[in-house]
């Protein structure tokens, strides 16, 4: 078994000839503490007792080596064990049609975005489809261990894409199928890389802007002028912009936080021309007695007639009605964004910009521009909506310089 082991380290892992007989030995080792054979699962309380046995006599890099071919071996044994079985699983589309309704409905009463929802359940099916259809009351803990492996090992996702699905299935246990899996999750972790973020100098940002025009234009100053995020900016409603205060409140960013954002004066003239153009549109719908705009949360069954308010309105609203994939209800959403980011793609491309930019590459150079300024890293921090001073810290990598003086790079 040790030795399709080595096999597999090599094929499926790209483990370095030189590092593979160290794995094969903690293996060994980890099965001679223990006295039992090798082609025995070990559960994750026999690998953390080892572990802490190695860790008593060996450096920290040796356990932390030790514990990555553990779950390795543990992966390994567990496919092996699963094709030698050849058992062929009775596939019941029926109970997972019924747990997938029953995810989507846990999902809204926690009042999770619908993009969550869609990401969620992609992810529900996909785990379906490991565990080849078994029935979902006899699916445990190890189940979720396996399929995070199996992503990390024969998929090679990113960390942050492993955690999106250990996100989705471990909602799925704990709040449609009521099992507790604490202590029964020991996967392969895919492997952490740092990233820096693009960035643009504020030259190339007046080149985009000036490749772009009418509401697109508008949006991708408002995202960088702000910090914003695409979707936040999409969701933007009238009474969020401030224009006495010159501030933008952001609802329910991400982590369905609230938080408030400099407006900048740059814009001001022009976002309020385009409010006033959507002031036709909005009074529109009203002569035509158009259900009133989606709200979040339960503020639709609290007050019904709010949707239907001027200050509720949408700041970028869609030209065209659409269906609300959740209450197949026809109102008036707000933009797509593919309108924005197809807009700003050939923007980039017309100015000549090798760089791999995006609109969120707008919120980026927000962030390193205010910090080239001499901004404090607490406010950008407190800009961007950033739960962790670390997450923010990243802009400190490329940003060319730090002197004082606090505005928007928009008006700069």
């Amino acid at each position: 078994m040790l030795q399709a082991f080595k096999q597999f380290l090599s094929d499926k892992e790209r483990i370095p000839e030189r590092n593979i007989p160290y794995y094969v030995k903690w293996v060994f080792d980890c099965y001679r503490y223990f006295d039992k054979p090798e082609t025995q699962l070990l559960t994750n309380d026999q690998n953390t007792k080892f572990l802490n046995q190695l860790a008593k006599k060996h450096e920290d890099w040796q356990v932390q080596q030790a514990d990555r071919a553990l779950r390795l071996y543990g992966y390994f044994l567990a496919r092996c064990l699963q094709r030698s079985e050849n058992a062929v699983s009775v596939d019941m589309p029926g109970d997972w049609k019924e747990i997938e309704k029953r995810m989507r409905e846990a999902l809204r009463l926690r009042h999770r975005s619908y993009s969550t929802e869609k990401t969620y359940v992609i992810w529900l099916r996909q785990f379906q489809g490991f565990v080849n259809g078994k029935h979902p009351q006899s699916l445990e803990g190890k189940s979720i261990q396996d399929f995070l492996s199996y992503l990390a090992v024969e998929k090679k996702v990113s960390a942050s894409t492993q955690n999106q699905a250990l996100n989705a299935i471990v909602f799925l246990y704990r709040h449609v199928l009521d099992k507790d899996i604490e202590g029964e999750i020991s996967a392969v972790r895919a492997r952490q890389t740092r990233r820096l973020p693009v960035v643009l100098t504020i030259e190339e940002v007046e080149k985009i802007f000036s490749g772009m025009s009418g509401v697109n234009r508008l949006m991708a100053k408002l995202i960088y002028g702000c910090g914003l995020r695409l979707q936040e900016c999409l969701q933007l409603r009238i009474k969020d912009v401030d224009f006495d205060q010159d501030i933008v409140i952001v609802r329910s960013g991400k982590g369905d936080k609230d938080r408030r954002t400099v407006l900048p004066e740059a814009i001001k003239e022009e976002l309020r021309t385009h409010s006033n153009a959507v002031r036709t549109l909005y009074e529109k719908d009203r002569e035509a007695k158009l259900t009133g705009v989606q709200l979040p949360g339960a503020l639709e069954r609290k007050y019904p007639n709010a949707g239907k308010e001027w200050r509720w309105f949408w700041l970028f609203p869609s030209q065209s009605l659409s269906m609300d994939p959740r209450t197949n209800v026809v109102r008036r959403h707000h933009v797509y964004h593919d309108a924005l980011q197809r807009a700003f793609k050939i923007a980039v491309m017309k100015a000549g910009i090798t760089k791999q930019a995006s609109v969120h590459t707008l919120r980026h150079s927000f962030a390193t521009h205010l910090l080239e300024n001499g901004y404090d890293i607490r406010t950008i921090q407190e800009l961007l909506g950033h739960c962790n001073l670390q997450t923010t810290m990243i802009y400190t990598h490329v940003a060319k310089r730090n002197v004082l003086g606090v505005r928007s790079p928009l008006d700069k």
